[in-house]
């Protein structure tokens, strides 16, 4: 247990955080599968819309400091490049 006041803070606000990221991230999980299912799915509409939901979820993540760039920009490629095939 946090002992001054300031490892008290920062208990509370690691907390926080650790659920902020973890909504976040299921949240992107999820969107992937939606896009996934999309570009399966056959339906070059619905895909374009997912890939745009989760492209902009995942910036949206970069901005907050949940997901790192580089690794935003690589799954934003492979999605880019998923729909680019069909």
């Amino acid at each position: 247990m946090a002992n001054t006041k300031s490892a008290i803070k920062n208990a509370r606000k690691s907390q926080r955080l650790t659920t902020r990221n973890k909504n976040t991230k299921t949240r992107l999980k999820t969107l992937h599968k939606k896009l996934v299912a999309a570009e399966q799915g056959g339906d070059v509409a619905a895909a374009k819309a997912a890939a745009s939901t989760y492209i902009s979820a995942m910036d949206k993540a970069v901005k907050s400091g949940v997901v790192h760039k580089n690794a935003a920009n690589r799954a934003k490629a492979h999605a880019a490049k998923h729909l680019a095939a069909k």
